[in-house]
């Protein structure tokens, strides 16, 4: 037995709960978790979506439950939390990472198009670890909020983002204070510019911007979602046994560079559009 798999083994038969795991990183997480021998629930709001997403997670030989829900809508979460815990027991990894973004000054954005994604992303992920709580292992239950580098970079053209991840990391580390004496951890990972995925397609539409992003990056290149998943994997781990609280970047050094300039972009949406 390898040292990889001394480090993935503990999952096998473990519940674990993407919220919005359909696709793009919380997908690869789900994957992941997969193959390591966990069983997965996956919440999107699309049933097509989620019936294939856990179709997929099946044929890596595992068991999969898709659900059909909303974030921002407490009963229909209550129901899927339900539902998943009637089929697989308590939740051992919670993984909350539903996420709405566009580019716009905050001048152009009308106050619902800034809700619609404060909506979705804070009082989404609220809504998820807050309603998930009492479906959780107590104690050893892992939860994991997917953030994004605004939550402490301002960004030209992503008031909304800033706004909405910074209230989500500072929600992971409250919750790290009143969830602790439970055995609950919780912690927030925040993903660099990750190549293959819908986000980085709405911020880095062309390939010019794409390659002035991945030379951006101390490390010269894009991150991938294996990069995402494996640190989801260490923090719900043995391994992480003694991290709660914590907001990691993992974003090849991306954060230490100041604001991205999403300008470019935000022209080149804005042209698409016309």
């Amino acid at each position: 037995m390898s040292e990889h798999d001394l480090h993935t083994a503990q999952f096998q038969g473990r519940h674990v709960f993407v919220a919005g795991g359909s696709s793009g990183i919380n997908f690869g997480i789900a994957q992941a978790f997969a193959r390591a021998g966990a069983r997965l629930t996956v919440l999107s709001r699309s049933a097509d979506k989620v019936a294939s997403a856990a179709a997929q997670l099946q044929a890596l030989g595992t068991d999969a439950l898709g659900v059909a829900a909303d974030v921002r809508q407490p009963e229909a979460l209550q129901a899927a939390f339900e539902q998943a815990v009637a089929r697989f027991g308590p939740i051992d990894v919670l993984v909350s990472g539903a996420a709405g973004n566009f580019l716009a000054q905050a001048t152009d954005m009308s106050p619902n198009a800034f809700k619609t994604v404060v909506d979705i992303d804070l009082l989404g992920s609220f809504n998820v670890v807050r309603l998930a709580h009492a479906h959780l292992r107590q104690p050893g239950a892992s939860v994991l909020q997917i953030s994004a580098g605004q939550s402490f970079i301002a960004t030209p053209y992503q008031a909304h983002v800033c706004a909405a991840k910074a209230g989500v990391d500072m929600l992971t580390r409250v919750l790290a204070l009143e969830w602790g004496a439970q055995g609950i951890r919780i912690n927030s990972i925040v993903p660099g510019p990750i190549a293959d995925t819908e986000g980085l397609k709405r911020l880095a539409p062309t390939d010019d911007t794409l390659q002035a992003m991945a030379q951006r990056v101390p490390l010269k290149r894009l991150g991938s979602i294996q990069d995402i998943a494996r640190m989801a994997m260490l923090l719900a781990s043995d391994w992480g046994a003694w991290i709660t609280g914590a907001v990691i970047p993992v974003d090849g050094g991306l954060a230490l560079t100041g604001p991205r300039d999403f300008s470019a972009a935000a022209q080149a949406s804005q042209r698409e559009r016309a």
